[in-house]
């Protein structure tokens, strides 16, 4: 299995990011994805969550400025951030659950780094 993250990188506060993380190895459509975070000091924290049929969960702090999507034709999962703040600094994380709701990671990818700069 591998999940493979892109889109990271340096931006001014109020401004956007879209993460995307390429699945491979899992039956995608059937799995629900979850993309995790942890700033540094910090304990990884879940911000967002896509069952395999398309609901979504949040993260209080993220609610209304990020967007979890998924595309199973692509086996890929985005993470739409807008109106980025200093403290969404931080190492974002792709992960799947092999179960149709999110619950926890049985596979992590690599990480990509997200700064947010004030």
């Amino acid at each position: 299995v591998q999940l493979v993250e892109s889109g990271g990188g340096l931006v001014q506060a109020g401004g956007s990011l879209r993460l995307s993380c390429a699945a491979s190895g899992i039956i995608f459509s059937l799995n629900a994805m979850g993309w995790y975070r942890q700033a540094p000091g910090k304990q990884r924290e879940l911000v967002a969550s896509i069952t395999n049929g398309g609901n979504t969960n949040y993260l209080d702090s993220v609610k209304g400025r990020f967007a979890i999507s998924r595309d199973n034709a692509r086996s890929t999962v985005y993470l739409q951030m807008n109106s980025l703040k200093p403290e969404d600094t931080a190492v974002y994380y792709c992960a799947a659950d092999l179960g149709s709701r999110f619950r926890s990671a049985d596979y992590w990818g690599q990480g990509t780094q997200v700064t947010v700069s004030s």
